[in-house]
């Protein structure tokens, strides 16, 4: 139960991706700790619809976090290999618009939590782990950012996973579609992926 109310918030504030202002390794802890900030003080608007303030939400944090990848790891690698490019975006698309839609039905949970940022840690081996923790009325919770380097050359740092209480929210989609693919073709999946994004 727990976990659960968790993740409702944690998908308050997980959107969407931009490469092209990926963080440097030293701006990682302050820029989160102002995207963070700025995100919660949109939730406290209480003159915007839960669709408005999904709307500005996006436009705060579409910067940090790599769909792309974040959809690959989900699907995991032997299925995502079998698939056409065409089909790998189609994916990618639709796993997108799946975080979207979830995220902007989790606002109404929103209740007033503080997020506070701890540090900034190496996180398997070339990786980086920021350390958050969501503060509640009764209870404190971790929850962790984990950023690569998308870059050989440069530094692109961007957000392929986030852990809540130690659970990956990926590795719990790959749960998901991979009990999905037993019972379904690909394709089948992602008529019904599409379709659930549909529903209003």
């Amino acid at each position: 139960m727990i976990l659960k109310k968790i993740f409702k918030f944690l998908l308050i504030i997980t959107v969407t991706v931009s490469y092209a202002n990926a963080l440097k390794q030293d701006e990682i802890k302050e820029q989160m700790t102002k995207k963070i900030d700025t995100v919660l003080l949109i939730l406290e608007k209480k003159d915007l619809s839960i669709s408005q303030k999904g709307d500005e939400i996006i436009k705060v944090i579409d910067e940090v976090f790599d769909y792309e990848l974040m959809a690959r790891i989900s699907l995991g690698k032997e299925t995502w290999n079998s698939l056409s490019d065409e089909k790998q975006k189609e994916f990618v698309k639709i796993f997108e618009n799946k975080l979207k839609k979830s995220y902007i039905e989790k606002l109404e949970f929103y209740n007033d939590q503080k997020v506070k940022i701890l540090s900034l840690k190496p996180h398997n081996n070339s990786r980086l782990q920021l350390e958050t923790e969501l503060v509640g009325k009764e209870e404190n919770y971790k929850i962790n950012y984990n950023f690569y380097n998308k870059a050989k050359d440069s530094e692109q740092w961007l957000i392929y996973d986030v852990e809540l209480l130690g659970a990956s929210i990926i590795q719990t989609y790959r749960q998901q579609f991979a009990g999905l693919l037993k019972e379904k073709t690909f394709d089948e999946m992602l008529v019904l992926l599409d379709s659930s994004n549909k529903k209003q």
